[in-house]
């Protein structure tokens, strides 16, 4: 067992964990503030179908132009929804649903004739963090730093800067591990974290997260079970206990 521990493996896809947390706790924290749970997938899909829509044209799955669309994608889709939250509060959570659920059944009509359509679908979803290299952590590590800067020094967490972050950190960080971690990155611990102090909650969120990333990728190793699907199910695991000693806490204060 201890031989499929492998460094070389592992070691990338945790550290690309750690970086999409970075990003992707505050954001968290404040879609569920925000009540507007969805949104991330909404935008995930929506950068997932631009990136089918690239590939479909012709550009290599890994070059400047796809990235180019799939981040044009989100940041309109980001834009779209920002105008939601201004003029449809009331029913902003059922569009951005059906924003979902248009980008999910756009890519599936565009895959619908490519034989190796059903796959990429699946890696789109549940994500490949085990296949990502320590090269594709350099422009993950300038995304995240650039949006961590805008976010805690210019405050840049108002209506239109909120979603123009979050679509950029959404587009980053989908492509290397999947919309299913994309989502759980963002509320899980966000949940888990939610009756701690506000001194506290990012610390606990963080840390659910690190852990889930941690326990979740050597159980896949070890046991040969899809590391995405399992990352998830430890995050939420670990957001469960923390949130009953959070609890505890307040019953002892």
């Amino acid at each position: 067992m201890i031989d499929s521990l492998d460094i070389s493996i592992l070691g990338p896809a945790f550290f690309a964990g750690l970086l999409v947390l970075a990003s992707h706790v505050p954001l968290g924290q404040e879609v569920l503030k925000r009540g507007i749970i969805f949104i991330d997938l909404a935008i995930a899909q929506i950068a997932g179908f631009g990136v089918i829509l690239a590939t479909q044209i012709g550009f290599d799955s890994h070059g400047w132009e796809v990235q180019l669309v799939a981040i044009s994608s989100a940041l309109l889709g980001a834009f779209g929804l920002s105008l939601l939250d201004k003029y449809k509060p009331q029913i902003q959570e059922a569009l951005i649903g059906v924003s979902f659920i248009l980008a999910a059944t756009g890519s599936i009509l565009l895959l619908a004739n490519n034989p190796h359509g059903g796959e990429q679908l699946k890696e789109l979803m549940v994500g490949q963090i085990l296949w990502v290299t320590w090269d594709e952590l350099i422009p993950l590590a300038i995304v995240t730093g650039f949006i961590l800067v805008m976010w805690f020094s210019f405050k840049l967490n108002q209506r239109l800067g909120f979603y123009l972050l979050f679509a950029l950190a959404v587009t980053s960080s989908v492509q290397l591990i999947g919309v299913y971690l994309v989502f759980a990155s963002l509320i899980i611990p966000a949940l888990g974290s939610r009756d701690y102090t506000a001194k506290k909650s990012f610390i606990v969120a963080y840390l659910i997260g690190a852990f889930g990333y941690g326990i979740g990728l050597i159980a896949s190793s070890m046991l040969d079970l899809p590391s995405g699907a399992l990352i998830v199910w430890m995050i939420a695991c670990i957001a469960l206990l923390a949130g009953f000693f959070a609890k505890k806490e307040h019953q002892t204060a």
